[in-house]
């Protein structure tokens, strides 16, 4: 995928996504990675994880919700960048 021609403004594959924390009030960086490349403590997720698919298509601005088993995790994203 070239990211040069996908939307800039919109969470694809690629993708490097700044989010904010609406509980933690925590900046976070996530990059949309394939699933044999994610390594979360890099913070490369797989594109097919609840949070990759909370995050694909969404914009800055938007707010994320994740389920998780212990509690729902609620994001906004703040920046996106391709590189």
């Amino acid at each position: 995928i070239d990211p040069a021609k996908l939307k800039q403004d919109t969470v694809a594959f690629g993708a490097t996504v700044n989010v904010f924390d609406i509980d933690t009030e925590e900046e976070k960086q996530f990059t949309l990675v394939g699933a044999d490349e994610a390594d979360a403590r890099k913070g490369r997720i797989s594109v097919t994880s609840p949070v990759g698919k909370a995050l694909l298509g969404k914009q800055v601005g938007d707010e994320v919700l994740i389920k998780a088993p212990a509690k729902t995790i609620a994001y906004e994203i703040l920046n996106i960048s391709f590189e």
